[in-house]
């Protein structure tokens, strides 16, 4: 629960004038009780407020966002000048936080009012003042690349989680993917910070095209920058020698790393690039021990895994949560989470055992769900991280844990089953629904391999092939259209669709067994489901010649040796599907990888068919 003293000590920081204008208010919860607005709602104090932009006026779109720690019906509406009722919304997203979201596309100049009202705790006003006039803009300040104007806290991470999973909206059965991060944020509908600040910043024609660890550093970044919040990031090794990832260099938004300071709105583009030439997957793999780090870890809770909670791969893969979907009417729990590939595409995926790899061995560092470490501020220009031991003790925070690091693979698993659904799955549904991320998977493939194959037309030759466990981890066209790390996941994942039976099997009481039938009957149905599912579900990819072929997730699984050889951008896609030799498929393959290459892949096959990930020397 927040302290209230240091909320209200956080909504005055907030409201420091910046060039004439407000930052967004984050509603004084201690004010508010005293002037009776929540009425006799206890969780007053876990409420929280964003209007944008951070200077309202009648040319831009008026926006504003409501979260709150506890679920309870409520709705948002704004309220024009005139009094009346220019907006509602009742719609509740999220959980935790729960937010409300409503918007006027012109608002008039003038006094108004947002309000929140919520069963059994009141209403909730928050006043905006809308300019008639653009407001002057906000300037540069010499030597960092954004002043730091509020604080890290509960209602802040609340805010930022919110404005994540607005973000990166979509139907649960939506598979969304995007060529790029600026596609994501240059769509208004989605980004509710667009051009926040009035700069016109989010008109710059910068690319935006981070990998996995670029984009959740991206993402906070972004959120920092708007809000004048905090933000720093590490220098660190990959790990290697049997020892795990360290960190040795960190750098904030207030000592950038980086000579060059221009105007506000360029010097963040450029600072983006000089974040990615930083960072890289090491840096949320480092122990979850060691304090000076980027992330710390967190306990596996629904409360705790929540949008922009960060999923460390042990082999090098980093994910942001998105969503949570609580378990109902019979259908399993999910977590929704994004990526970055390194052609830059960014897709949202289901957290499962064949995406969300988790494994414990020394030199891979501390895998598993992580939060980005707050950031405070002591003094005028210095900032410092939170060790993990002021993190559990804080009261904004407090879900420090080290649980995650003392969990077997299987345990981890088991958990994140009882957080995502707590009550009996019905077997065939949960099977349909591991079923439905494989084909995920398999889909985003066919994207990575065309790219593959758009490179190879584009008449630039072989790309070079590294040598040993760097072929997992490089740089170059290797890195962009290779895809060993991804089969390398996808063959798990093949792994656990078609021992799902088994495993209900296995565990017949993490399900809802039918009634009168045997755990033999029940195992044998569902062999007979997979089956038919595999065989019905379909996808196609294009051959080299351009022409159309049509796979089903049947193919994939009977096919599942021969990705162990399929990653190699310099064969033809054929090929990397696993095409028959002298089948027709296979007939309009005319370009193979080179003998050496074949050869080093020949050498490194084991990795795959044994499913283990070679340690860096």
């Amino acid at each position: 629960m927040f302290l209230r003293r240091h909320f209200a000590a956080a909504a005055a920081r907030a409201l420091l004038p910046i060039a004439g204008a407000f930052i967004a208010v984050l509603l004084a919860a201690a004010d508010a009780q005293a002037a009776g607005l929540f009425g006799s709602c206890d969780e007053a104090a876990e409420v929280a407020a964003l209007s944008a932009p951070m200077a309202p006026w009648k040319g831009a779109p008026l926006r504003v966002i409501v979260t709150a720690e506890k679920p309870s019906e409520g709705e948002l509406s704004l309220i024009a000048p005139d009094g009346s009722v220019a907006a509602k919304s009742h719609a509740r997203h999220g959980g935790p936080p729960y937010f409300w979201f409503a918007e006027i596309a012109a608002p008039a100049a003038g006094a108004w009012h947002a309000t929140l009202s919520r069963s059994g705790c009141g209403t909730i006003t928050r006043d905006i003042a809308v300019r008639d006039t653009a407001p002057p803009r906000p300037g540069a300040t010499a030597g960092v690349i954004w002043p730091v104007r509020a604080g890290w806290n509960r209602a802040t991470e609340d805010l930022f989680s919110a404005w994540i999973e607005k973000l990166f909206d979509a139907p649960l059965d939506a598979e969304p993917s995007w060529p790029n991060l600026r596609e994501v944020l240059h769509d208004r509908s989605r980004n509710m910070l667009f051009n926040y600040l009035g700069l016109g910043e989010d008109e710059a024609k910068v690319v935006i095209s981070p990998d996995c660890a670029d984009l959740v550093y991206f993402l906070r970044a972004y959120f920092a920058y708007k809000m004048g919040l905090p933000f720093g990031y590490s220098k660190c090794s990959r790990g290697g020698g049997g020892q795990p990832p360290k960190c040795f260099g960190w750098f904030t938004n207030l000592s950038p790393d980086t000579a060059q300071q221009p105007g506000q709105k360029e010097s963040f583009g450029e600072y983006l690039r000089v974040v990615a030439d930083a960072v890289q997957s090491g840096a949320v793999r480092v122990a979850a021990s060691d304090d000076k780090t980027d992330f710390y870890t967190v306990p596996l809770k629904q409360e705790t895994l929540r949008p922009g909670t960060v999923y460390a791969d042990p082999y090098g893969h980093v994910m942001m949560l998105v969503r949570r979907v609580p378990e109902s009417g019979g259908a399993a729990g999910v977590f929704l989470a994004v990526d970055g590939e390194p052609d830059g595409t960014v897709a949202r995926k289901r957290f499962w055992r064949g995406t969300f790899l988790f494994a414990h061995e020394p030199a891979l560092g501390t895998p598993g769900f992580k939060r980005f470490r707050p950031i405070v501020r002591e003094g005028n220009d210095s900032l410092r991280r939170l060790t993990n031991a002021e993190i559990a003790k804080d009261p904004q925070y407090g879900d420090f844990s080290p649980e995650q690091a003392q969990l077997s693979a299987e345990a981890f698993y088991d958990r994140m089953d009882d957080v995502m659904s707590p009550e009996p799955l019905d077997p065939l549904r949960a099977m349909k629904a591991a079923i439905d991320s494989l084909e995920e998977q398999v889909k985003t493939r066919v994207g990575s391999v065309e790219n593959g194959r758009k490179f190879q037309n584009g008449g630039k030759g072989d790309a070079s092939m590294p040598d040993g466990p760097a072929i997992f981890a490089t740089t170059g066209a290797w890195e962009d259209f290779a895809t060993p790390a991804r089969d390398f996941r996808l063959l798990i994942a093949i792994d656990v669709v078609r021992f799902y039976p088994d495993r209900v099997a296995r565990q017949p009481g993490r399900y809802a067994m039918p009634g009168g039938k045997s755990v033999a009957d029940v195992k044998a149905e569902l062999q007979s489901a997979l089956a038919s599912e595999l065989a019905a579900r379909k996808f196609t990819y294009t051959r080299s010649d351009g022409s159309a072929w049509t796979l089903t997730l049947k193919d994939v699984i009977d096919r599942a040796a021969d990705f162990e050889m399929g990653y190699n951008l310099n064969d033809c896609v054929e090929l990397r599907w696993g095409a028959p030799e002298e089948s027709d498929e296979a007939s309009t393959c005319k370009r193979h990888a080179p003998a050496a290459q074949r050869a080093k892949m020949t050498g490194y096959r084991n990795w795959f068919r044994e499913r283990h990930w070679p340690a860096r020397a």
